[in-house]
């Protein structure tokens, strides 16, 4: 597939879709602000996720609290800094399908910050064409890469949860 403006190299899309942080429960806060928890998860992710190189153009949120505060905390690490922006649509159970087609014209690598399970079946449908949550198994503050080849296909390339930062990998050897 062939974007206009857009030279080959530069072709595939990369799409991070991220659940928001832990939050306190609604009986302690309606507003389920990112508790204690949550904000070290996602200080960390945000750390881990600079440390790797990871840039965005821009970082779009579902406007509730604790996915804006999630927003909030990755951009300066994702070189977004002033590029943290508010949409509808990102919610639990709003429908996947107009954003599947909304970042099919992307053509600049971005983030996603919203709910499960929408994030689960946004992952799924860029994925396999379907809503099937469980390409990817979320918990709060991971983040799921999903790439788009130059043939307009996804891929989801990496996935990382807050739980993987505090692990020894194994070497090879």
């Amino acid at each position: 597939m062939i974007i206009p403006g857009v030279k080959p190299e530069e072709e595939i899309v990369k799409l991070y879709l991220v659940q928001h942080g832990h939050a306190v429960p609604e009986e302690e806060n309606p507003e389920r602000p990112l508790s204690e928890k949550g904000r070290t998860d996602v200080a960390r992710m945000a750390e881990f996720l600079g440390m790797w190189g990871v840039r965005v153009e821009k970082i779009v949120h579902s406007g509730k609290t604790r996915a804006r505060q999630t927003a909030e905390i990755l951009a300066p690490a994702l070189g977004a800094l002033d590029k943290v922006e508010m949409t509808a649509g990102l919610n639990p159970g709003d429908p996947v399908a107009p954003w599947a087609d909304r970042v099919a014209e992307w053509n600049e690598d971005c983030m996603l910050v919203g709910h499960q399970p929408f994030m689960g079946r946004l992952a799924a449908r860029l994925v396999t064409g379907r809503d099937n949550p469980d390409v990817a198994r979320y918990e709060p503050g991971s983040v799921v890469c999903v790439e788009r080849s130059p043939e307009g296909t996804w891929a989801i390339t990496c996935m990382v949860r807050p739980g993987d930062l505090g692990r020894q990998l194994p070497v090879a050897g």
